[in-house]
């Protein structure tokens, strides 16, 4: 049975910072800011951040779209959509706020939105988010050889998307939001939880930090 898989990684040793001056060695309390106190918001700062480590939050995932938004009849993105090794789409979704608002239920409608995408479009859409970003080489290349397979042929045969994965990020979660996680877990729908927290890093600086934590 799966549950809801909601973990943080904490920074100087849990919440405490070491004090080092020639005169002194001590351990001084670190309470992490809240990240909307600090001016941090999703797109510019958040998703910016994590676009190169999306390994934070959702490991050996290869994010091939953020901001999708391409279907009919909806002004909906998905913050960040990715494939993981098992060739499932992973939508995974950012949150600023404390108590995570009801994340689950638009990631839930975002899952099913995109659960009949082909691989031969997730090339496609791989091939544009590429290009926006300026990268050079083969799309369909990268993800091959990310899936460590031969051709989209094999991805097929072998069942590409047949789970679509959700992994929601945020400062925190809701009881309410975190029980509603809890039934489809139960029902073997891979939805986990990742929080986030702020450490001071350096004076006037801050630094984002989160982990999915090893799937149990």
């Amino acid at each position: 049975m799966r549950r809801c898989r909601a973990r943080e990684c904490r920074l100087h040793g849990g919440g405490f910072a070491l004090a080092n001056r020639r005169e002194e060695a001590r351990l001084v309390p670190a309470p992490p800011p809240s990240i909307s106190a600090a001016g941090l918001r999703e797109l510019d700062d958040l998703q910016r951040l994590l676009r190169g480590h999306i390994d934070v939050v959702a490991r050996d995932v290869l994010v091939i779209s953020e901001e999708f938004d391409e279907w009919a009849d909806s002004r909906r993105r998905i913050d960040f959509l990715g494939i993981d090794k098992d060739a499932n789409l992973v939508v995974i979704e950012l949150k600023r706020n404390e108590d995570g608002g009801h994340m689950e239920l638009q990631a839930l409608s975002y899952a099913a939105m995109i659960s009949k995408m082909t691989a031969e479009r997730a090339v496609e859409v791989f091939e544009s988010y590429r290009e926006k970003r300026g990268l050079t080489g083969s799309a369909e290349a990268e993800l091959l050889g990310f899936l460590e397979v031969d051709g989209l042929d094999q991805i097929e045969e072998e069942g590409f998307g047949e789970d679509v994965r959700i992994v929601l990020v945020s400062a925190d979660f809701s009881r309410e939001l975190t029980t509603s996680v809890m039934w489809p877990n139960e029902r073997n729908v891979d939805l986990r939880c990742v929080r986030i927290r702020l450490y001071e890093h350096a004076p006037a600086r801050s630094a984002p930090s989160g982990d999915s934590g090893p799937k149990s």
